[in-house]
């Protein structure tokens, strides 16, 4: 039995010499240390071997069965680190030395003027909520009272889904919401991403974003909203600005208004992105229509309101002097870098 647990030892040094991956290790240590590997045939054996011998043929073939499994844990570490060497030498080499580009992003622009709109309103006291890119007809043009034929939807032609649902054309498709939402007396803002099938110029997209906001209350008036208009201007293009109320149609809202503002590239004089104007329509606004505040279950008897489209993506071109709208929409990364944002 003796001579049997030299030859196991004997064998299992030749095929750990032999083994050059991890699969034929573990091939060794089945046929050596499994449930009927040839050390436990030698340890079941031990039955048939004389009382007095079969205590150090005990220890022998158990001292064995040690000395397999350590070296077996040894060769596999062995070639794990030979695997490892193999694939550093593999490795296409780095250049630690080579300068790399390091700057950090931004955030963009629309981005940067939505943020800081969201403080300003919110410290007057409005609510920010969220509105819904895909809407219903409904709350796109029926509940902002632009009934089915209302000639004012040839003015917001847009992207319609074969389901019946629409790209919102205006923010103020979450208005009906947000009045059965809270009732009045409310405060809020809905900023958002907006779609019409426009044709492409300097400030026109097809993809654009707005704010709307809302104040319902009892005896809310025009002069309210001028003063909410004024302070946000202000306070986000960081000077004073000449804007003008001009009449302006909207069916959801009566009497209604263009808000515009002087042209800030060209001081009034007149270019291209004003259309030669002078002037940048900014922000459609005016006294919620009874008709809308009806449909969002609001007394129009008891109380009134103001609304307003405020154009984020207008806004940011006048705030950090960007002259083409579709800027904003190009990823083009060396525009955030000429306006530095960075």
């Amino acid at each position: 039995m003796l001579e049997k647990i030299d030859e196991l030892r004997k064998k299992a040094e030749e095929k750990l010499k032999t083994s050059s991956n991890l699969a034929d290790i573990e091939t060794l240590r089945v046929e050596m240390l499994g449930k009927k590997g040839e050390v436990a045939s030698v340890l079941k054996g031990l039955k048939d071997i004389t009382e007095d011998k079969r205590k150090d043929i005990a220890i022998m073939a158990n001292k064995l069965k040690t000395e397999i499994e350590n070296k077996i844990e040894l060769k596999k570490e062995e070639l794990k680190e030979k695997a490892y060497d193999e694939k550093i030498k593999n490795t296409k080499k780095i250049d630690l030395s080579l300068p790399l580009e390091l700057s950090l992003g931004s955030l963009h622009p629309i981005t940067i003027v939505q943020k800081e709109l969201e403080e300003i309103f919110s410290s007057m006291g409005f609510t920010v909520e969220d509105g819904n890119e895909v809407e219903t007809e409904y709350n796109n043009f029926e509940a902002v009272n632009v009934p089915k034929h209302h000639p004012a939807r040839d003015m917001q032609d847009t992207f319609w889904l074969e389901n019946g649902q629409l790209l919102k054309t205006q923010t103020s498709a979450a208005q009906n919401k947000i009045m059965l939402k809270y009732g009045a007396p409310l405060k809020a803002i809905f900023p958002g991403r907006c779609f019409r099938n426009e044709e492409l110029d300097a400030s026109h997209e097809n993809t654009f974003f707005q704010m709307e906001g809302m104040m319902i209350d009892k005896d809310v008036s025009i002069s309210n909203l001028i003063y909410f208009m004024k302070t946000l201007l202000s306070e986000i293009l960081k000077k004073d600005v000449e804007v003008r109320l001009r009449p302006g149609y909207f069916p959801f809202v009566e009497p209604g208004f263009e808000l515009d503002i002087k042209c800030l590239y060209c001081g009034g004089s007149g270019c291209r992105v004003c259309k030669h104007t002078g002037w940048i329509e900014l922000c459609p606004c005016g006294i919620i229509h009874p008709n809308v505040l009806k449909m969002g279950n609001i007394d129009p008897e008891e109380y009134s309101g103001f609304a307003f489209g405020l154009g984020l993506s207008r806004l940011a071109m006048m705030k950090y002097g960007i002259n083409d709208l579709r800027i904003l929409n190009s990823c083009d990364l060396r525009s955030l870098k000429q306006i530095g944002i960075e």
